[in-house]
């Protein structure tokens, strides 16, 4: 049975900078929110002097909207404790109605993050240490009491937990390497890949495969593994990228990803943001959505 969904979700990405304008991303937020988008991702890097702190961010949007979700696109393990991060993924999910969820990245920028006091971790390290963050944050979000956990990188020693999550909030990802997919595929509950230079449209395929594989390995279902991709998209007059072109060509490009298998999309949109947000929700969004489910 396929996993293609028959509605793929769109959201779209703001830049969490307050060197530029302050207000702009919450115009935009409110934007896609009255204009149906399904969620926001926000990137976060601690360590970033020009940006705000992703969560207290995504706190101050979500309390002036009012249907679309928010996720940290995707949260910096390294420097958020896991049991901290799931109380406080699960205190804003109580306070928004249900409207959180969780991407997780095992770390990047190593020399950034140690300026700000954070371990050094290497590829072998960051990945256990992800392993440990899943477990950890879903012992969290069980509310129980008395919580014991001993690993290498994350302990806890009789925590009592709570608040627990107002819905089931997903742990979404972000990574590229064998041994991350399978980690994805064997705990996870989806994956958050960007499109780059590196890691381009033809690379989903097989990053898909692997965690499907590593599901049925564990026993899962690969179809409860969300597919949630980053990509910098433009509508222009002519084609110059792939994901940069006119209408039809873009309806093009995220049909046959949804086809195979990408549930959600998040828009960087880098030129002209709200009259992108607006276009796409007019123009592209639909007809995607529509040839989804014809097919």
């Amino acid at each position: 049975m396929s996993r293609v969904s028959t509605r793929p979700k769109f959201g779209v990405s703001v830049i969490p900078a307050w060197t530029d304008d302050p207000g702009q991303a919450l115009r935009l937020v409110q934007l896609a929110d009255r204009l149906g988008y399904d969620l926001v991702g926000i990137q976060d890097h601690p360590y970033q002097w020009r940006f705000f702190d992703t969560w207290t961010l995504i706190a101050w949007l979500a309390g002036q909207t009012a249907r679309i979700r928010f996720f940290p696109d995707v949260a910096n393990l390294p420097l958020r404790p896991p049991a901290m991060l799931a109380k406080s993924a699960a205190s804003l999910d109580v306070l928004t109605g249900g409207r959180i969820e969780l991407g997780l990245g095992a770390g990047a920028f190593w020399d950034a993050v140690a300026a700000m006091g954070g371990p050094r971790r290497a590829p072998a390290e960051a990945l256990r240490a992800t392993e440990e963050a899943i477990d950890i944050i879903r012992l969290v979000w069980t509310g129980q009491r008395g919580l014991r956990y001993d690993g290498t990188f994350y302990t806890l020693h009789g925590l009592n937990a709570g608040p627990q999550p107002a819905h089931p909030i997903g742990i979404w990802v972000g990574g590229y390497g064998p041994r991350m997919l399978e980690l994805i595929g064997r705990k996870a509950d989806g994956w958050v890949p960007s499109i780059r230079p590196d890691f381009p449209p033809e690379r989903l395929a097989a990053g898909m495969r692997a965690i499907d594989e590593a599901a049925r390995a564990a026993g899962r279902d690969p179809r409860d593994i969300h597919r949630v991709l980053n990509v910098g998209a433009v509508i222009a007059d002519a084609q110059t990228e792939p994901f940069t072109g006119p209408v039809p060509h873009l309806v093009e490009r995220f049909t046959d990803l949804a086809l195979q298998g990408i549930d959600a999309f998040i828009l960087w949109p880098s030129q002209d943001p709200e009259r992108q947000i607006e276009t796409f929700a007019e123009e592209v969004i639909p007809a995607v959505q529509e040839e989804v489910a014809e097919e």
